[in-house]
């Protein structure tokens, strides 16, 4: 009996340790994928926000030499997050200082047709997100739903914090007329992009949602804080 209970141990334990093992190198696959998409990220900032983002600067520094070199430096904040270390991971507050570096050069190169509303005040600056996933949202929030509009644009950028869990939204309004064809593929690459880094960072409690809400298009960010993977 006790060769036999000692037998059943054996086979358990080895199953229990092949178990750890397989759980062990599919986490390490989950890694080596985050990396490579956030590697993919890193490389995607488009040239024309960059080449409209100077020439911005270049027009105001005869006419307003401090605010263009506060653009200068929301820029200078941009690629150094762009060019950051790879798995390298963030904070809320942070994500939400370089979105607002983002909008900053955005609004005075669209003038009257960007408006932003924050209500960012209830969410924990310290919880931890994968490094550039909520300026990816804001820029197609910008690229998407202002840019192509004739007349102005809302983008509305809120969350709450409830029972262990933050819920962040990036809502914008969106075009009279929308060219689909031009504006679909770039904003998929984008929030697949972010849904499986942040799916990667929070197995089974991180994820994206997306909606249509009176006319207006809203991702959602849902994460748990603090985080205790079990």
């Amino acid at each position: 009996f006790l060769a036999r209970g000692l037998g059943i141990c054996a086979v358990v334990g080895a199953l229990l340790l092949r178990y750890l093992y397989l759980h062990y190198l599919w986490r390490r696959q989950v890694e080596a994928e985050a990396d490579a998409r956030f590697q993919k990220l890193q490389a995607r900032i488009r040239p024309h926000f960059l080449f409209n983002s100077l020439n911005t600067i270049a027009n105001l520094i005869h006419k307003d030499a401090d605010l263009a070199e506060e653009l200068l430096q929301d820029l200078a904040d941009l690629f150094r997050a762009a060019l950051g270390k790879d798995g390298q991971t963030t904070t809320l507050a942070e994500e939400i200082a370089l979105s607002h570096h983002y909008l900053n050069i955005e609004k005075q190169r669209l003038g009257e047709r960007l408006r932003v509303e924050w209500d960012v005040d209830e969410l924990p600056g310290d919880a931890m997100l994968p490094p550039l996933i909520l300026q990816p949202l804001v820029e197609n929030a910008v690229y998407h739903g202002i840019q192509p509009s004739r007349t102005p644009g809302l983008i509305s950028i809120g969350g709450r914090y409830r029972r262990g869990q933050v819920n962040l939204s990036i809502r914008n309004t969106l075009p009279a007329n929308p060219d689909r064809a031009r504006h679909s593929g770039g904003n998929r690459v984008a929030l697949e992009n972010v849904r499986q880094r942040l799916a990667a960072m929070y197995p089974g409690a991180g994820r994206v949602v997306q909606a249509r809400i009176e006319g207006d298009y809203q991702v959602r960010l849902v994460f748990p804080y603090p985080w205790k993977e079990h």
